[in-house]
């Protein structure tokens, strides 16, 4: 039995269909059927049952699914270990990340990935926090990066790699920071920040139920430099990482009203079997040197 043979069971069963299994694959139609055939030919076993929703693995399909997926893992590491061995990491990084991750954690990573492993090539893409760790859980992506929540994140190998505080930022000028904060005042501002289920959405409601207020009006925004650049054109007030925050600060753009939130872990997270391969080791040492 062949490794792409492998490959192609996991995808169709992972995917629940021969069209989402081609496209993910890059494969004809044709040609992943052809795979799943000749594996079921291979084995004497229905691996799957056609039905009008797609493709639904049999009783012994799923028996055998958790070691194909262990062979397929067996594999990577056989080959990363291999690169090891010649001193040279080589292939592609698949690396998910939130839209609201700090550009500078992003741009360390990129950075130091470059300089000290430039033949490995690494694929960034942005979406939401549940969106990236499933596809890390299927496959898809090799590993992710987000900010932490109180969600727990299952079968997966986590670690912190970086911190960041959130801060309540106003256009300069528009808030005399002398007095004390009014809260109510403040409600009467246009607020820009991104949804509840964000980082700073989230620090945004506690803020809000801390001090009994709910903005009159809401921009939401989930791009943090964005949210920057409208903050310094005076539409409204908002939430900036620190980072972001310290560098308007310095170019004259905001005032900083208030430290929202002290510390919001950044983790890096993988399938745990693959926690120990040399490619997710390499990420994880650039982003805590």
């Amino acid at each position: 039995m062949e490794i792409y043979q492998l490959k192609t069971f996991v995808a169709v069963a992972q995917e629940g269909t021969i069209t989402r299994a081609s496209e993910r694959l890059c494969l004809s139609q044709p040609a992943v059927s052809a795979h799943i055939k000749a594996m079921e030919a291979t084995l004497g076993l229905r691996l799957f049952r056609r039905t009008p929703q797609g493709m639904r693995l049999t009783a012994d399909g799923e028996r055998l699914l958790l070691k194909a997926e262990q062979t397929l893992a067996a594999h990577r590491a056989m080959l990363a270990e291999a690169g090891q061995i010649r001193a040279t990491l080589t292939g592609t990084l698949r690396l998910g990340a939130v839209a609201s991750l700090n550009a500078d954690i992003a741009g360390r990573l990129l950075m130091g990935m470059a300089a000290s492993h430039p033949e490995v090539e690494v694929s960034l893409q942005h979406g939401s926090r549940q969106q990236i760790l499933d596809e890390v859980r299927n496959g898809t992506l090799d590993a992710a990066l987000y900010n932490a929540s109180a969600e727990q994140d299952q079968g997966l190998s986590i670690v912190e790699v970086a911190q960041f505080a959130i801060h309540l930022a106003a256009p300069t000028g528009l808030i005399d920071s002398r007095q004390p904060l009014d809260w109510q005042q403040l409600a009467r501002q246009p607020w820009i920040c991104p949804g509840a289920d964000t980082c700073c959405g989230r620090a945004a409601e506690s803020l809000f139920q801390r001090h009994s207020i709910r903005p009159e009006k809401i921009i939401s925004i989930d791009r943090e430099q964005v949210t920057r650049t409208l903050i310094a054109g005076g539409v409204g007030i908002g939430l900036l990482h620190s980072n972001s925050a310290r560098e308007a600060v310095a170019a004259g753009e905001v005032d900083l009203l208030c430290e929202v939130r002290p510390a919001v872990p950044v983790l890096l997270a993988c399938r745990s079997e693959r926690a120990q391969e040399p490619l997710f080791r390499a990420v994880k040492d650039v982003l805590q040197d």
